[in-house]
């Protein structure tokens, strides 16, 4: 999974020379898939990134276009490929907590900046015509069938060979087969919206003032597509139970409740129904990632969570 570690000889090597030299070098945490690391430049604080595939950060370039006041973005100054075969990215450094590092006793402060800034994501524009994969090559998926994809185990996605894992454990098989069942049944129910959403808005990828009140930076663009800006919303409910935090601040119930939401007509149609579709979406495809990845403890947490919004059904929207 992911890239390989580099040491700190590599990365002082690869920007020697660059204007402002490399002070203060130091690695960083957080990214599944890149090794990141944090130094100053000519009084500047940046950040370089390494990983597989230069597209990923391309797509961290694009999305300084929807920045704004609630949905702060990072500059990203390059992207390119090292002589080695690397894709890098070098953006300015924003400081913060992770966001669902945030405990239980911030959670009224949590709550109101975390709902802003998943109507920031509503808010941002999009002509009716644009792509469910907007940051990439052109694509004629839907909406319905980009989740539907989801489902499938592609051998030309990154993320694949799961599904006979899956399939010869009994109890995950009957949960995946029930699971895979429920959202295609939901599924229509799903409108052809084209929201910004993130997709990924936990494991280190949104950074909170340590008061809680503000947030720092969105990271991390890879996953996002346009679609269902309740998507985001299921994110953070199911995960929930790993992060207090967010679990107190209940960001759904407010952002069901924010003014941009409700003066668009149509935009809580079927609310519950859709948001237990991509609740039941995300788990599923975390028990394929878990596979890949080789995490049993994981896989065993995320069956148990799935299993229970599949038998709780679809939460009680107001």
């Amino acid at each position: 999974m992911g890239v390989d570690e580099l040491k700190q000889d590599e990365v002082e090597a690869f920007l020697a020379g660059r204007p402002g030299g490399v002070q203060d070098l130091e690695p960083l945490s957080g990214g599944a898939w890149s090794s990141a690391w944090a130094y100053r430049a000519g009084g500047e604080e940046l950040v370089v990134r390494f990983g597989p595939d230069a597209s990923w950060y391309e797509a961290d370039r694009m999305a300084m276009a929807f920045a704004g006041p609630d949905l702060p973005v990072p500059e990203v100054r390059e992207v390119g490929t090292t002589a080695s075969g690397r894709a890098y990215a070098i953006s300015v450094r924003h400081h913060g907590r992770f966001l669902e590092d945030t405990p239980v006793e911030q959670a009224d402060a949590i709550g109101p900046t975390l709902t802003r800034l998943l109507a920031a994501l509503y808010r941002a524009p999009a002509a009716p015509d644009s792509p469910v994969v907007w940051h990439q090559p052109p694509s004629t998926l839907s909406w319905r069938e980009f989740l539907l994809s989801g489902l499938a185990d592609d051998p030309d996605k990154v993320v694949h060979g799961w599904a006979e894992a899956l399939a010869e454990d009994r109890e995950l098989a009957a949960l995946s087969a029930e699971v895979t069942k429920q959202v295609r049944s939901l599924v229509d129910a799903c409108p052809e919206r084209r929201d910004l959403v993130h997709g990924d808005l936990l494991h280190g990828n949104v950074l909170v003032s340590p008061d809680a009140r503000r947030i720092e930076a969105v990271l991390s663009w890879k996953c996002s597509v346009r679609g269902d800006f309740l998507f985001d919303a299921a994110w953070c409910t199911f995960w929930a139970p790993w992060h207090p935090g967010i679990a107190a601040a209940d960001p759904l119930t407010d952002l069901l409740r924010d003014p941009s939401v409700r003066a668009e007509p149509g935009a809580l149609v079927d609310a519950a129904t859709r948001h237990h579709c991509y609740e039941l979406h995300i788990g599923f495809t975390h028990l394929g990632w878990n596979v890949w990845t080789k995490n049993q403890e994981a896989l065993t947490a995320t069956a148990r969570r799935l299993a229970e919004v599949l038998e709780r059904g679809p939460l009680p929207l107001s």
